[in-house]
């Protein structure tokens, strides 16, 4: 080639070469520029502080003590702080309508008076008592909130009819399609029940400096209403809220934490009906890929609903319990115990009538203490975009035994379930995993070096704790 045209050929390639990077430096920055294209969190709301690391205890007052009453329920406040409890949710502590009412005592659930005390629990006095003793002990309190429906003897029945939704014939009714005979189906497309609800929601929180709510049924009442009570009662203090609900639109702007019906329905599945494990790993996969980063879920293998109406714990995971415990306690998510599942309750309470739970000592209380005080103190059990995401250790038992890894600021745990009836000799790909651990439960010493190989009988776990210094 002669000599000009090589150096013409040279300073063409050049060019491009220098336009090439200059037009890859702009698109690169177009991109940065364009919100478009920039990852946005789904959860907008701010969490409480305090939440960050909390736990979560279901109080059915009615049941708790021979009294019924909050001030009976105090004496138990030292120990539920001791086992590593950190929000307290009370059953709806209004009082209860008499007209169709169900039982001798009724339904918490079908609300007589928003801004009245139940009188088998005791005062206003009684109760703003009760929130000051678990204020006093670094503990918090929520209280289950009725939106959705009240009782048929409600006042507001007779001076707000056009507040209730409406049969054909213009007659009161149930909420559509549910039996719920005792309660009468608000209509939140009016906006004047939207503004009382709201001030009565901001009443409990200004005047008894209660810490939030749990919603009944919050997913049968529009999303914008709960959004705008919780910018409200934002500004009168964080607050926390749970929806008994499980759905992603909740957690915007609304919403705390959801519910984890489908955990719970999916260990039911592998331990009372005998199904393949698949369900359960399923479930963990979805977790980590579509629920959102920073939305908390309430983990549980009791609640009063399950409790009520489908058994009980040891009806549904029976030999299953503390390997079902011990998973709620370490996959995302915010462990929930329901009243007296610490003494083993080993049957369904009563509903609608007095039923009081057995009191005793039970293993069970050990593992939750051991699960929350690791939950307080390692990071990587943290709630939301706080805690480590669930990481699959693959081994060679992928239809009996769960494995997975969560790591966050410098602390890691792993929990290894056999979830089956039938022993398992287990080899975890543990590789990524290497170094000395401490096993919660037996306080010992394992070391991973990779490929490592554990026995498990029935039921069994592990979980491997590293703490940063």
């Amino acid at each position: 080639m002669h000599k000009l045209h090589k150096i013409a050929a040279t300073f063409f390639l050049i060019t491009l070469i220098g336009c090439s990077k200059s037009e890859t430096k702009t698109t690169t920055t177009q991109l940065s520029n364009n919100t478009a294209f920039q990852p946005k969190a789904y959860v907008q709301l701010k969490h409480p502080d305090w939440s960050k690391n909390a736990t979560i205890y279901e109080v059915n007052i009615r049941q708790y003590t021979p009294e019924g009453t909050f001030k009976a329920f105090e004496a138990h406040l030292p120990r539920l702080k001791a086992m590593g409890i950190d929000i307290l949710w009370l059953m709806p502590i209004h009082p209860i309508g008499v007209e169709k009412r169900k039982g001798t005592l009724g339904s918490y659930y079908s609300v007589k008076d928003y801004y009245g005390i139940n009188p088998e629990f005791g005062t206003k006095q009684d109760f703003k008592h009760l929130v000051d003793q678990i204020h006093a002990l670094g503990m918090h309190v929520i209280v289950d909130w009725v939106a959705n429906h009240s009782a048929w003897d409600n006042p507001l029945a007779k001076q707000h009819p056009d507040w209730y939704s409406k049969t054909p014939e213009g007659n009161f009714q149930p909420t559509p399609w549910y039996d719920w005979d005792d309660v009468i189906d608000f209509d939140f497309d009016n906006p004047e029940l939207r503004q009382y609800m709201t001030e009565a929601l901001k009443y409990w929180v200004k005047d008894f400096d209660i810490d939030g709510y749990r919603c009944d049924v919050a997913g049968f009442i529009p999303v914008d209403f709960w959004e705008n009570v919780r910018r409200e009662l934002d500004q009168i203090k964080p607050v926390f809220m749970l929806a008994e609900w499980e759905s992603r639109d909740l957690h915007a702007h609304a919403f705390d934490m959801t519910y984890s019906w489908s955990l719970w329905e999916k260990m039911t599945a592998v331990t009372k009906d005998h199904k393949p494990i698949g369900g359960l790993v399923e479930y963990l996969a979805h977790d980590v890929s579509t629920f959102p980063r920073d939305a908390y879920r309430m983990t549980f293998t009791d609640n009063h609903d399950k409790n009520s109406w489908e058994g009980n714990q040891f009806s549904n995971f029976g030999e299953a319990l503390e390997a079902a415990t011990v998973l709620c306690g370490t996959v995302n998510g915010m462990p929930l115990v329901y009243s007296g599942q610490e003494a083993g309750l080993d049957r369904s309470l009563q509903f609608f009538d007095k039923d009081l739970i057995d009191w005793k000592t039970h293993p069970l209380a050990t593992i939750y203490t051991k699960l929350f005080e690791l939950k307080h103190r390692n990071h990587a059990l943290w709630n939301g975009k706080l805690g480590g995401v669930m990481v699959r250790i693959d081994n060679d038992k992928p239809q009996q035994v769960i494995s997975f890894s969560r790591s966050a600021n410098g602390d890691k745990v792993i929990p290894v379930v056999n979830f089956s009836d039938k022993k398992a000799t287990v080899k975890l790909d543990s590789k990524y995993e290497k170094g000395t651990y401490r096993e919660l439960f037996s306080e010992k010493e394992v070391e991973l070096r990779g490929d490592d190989v554990f026995t498990l009988g029935p039921w069994q776990y592990l979980v491997l704790v590293k703490q940063k210094p």
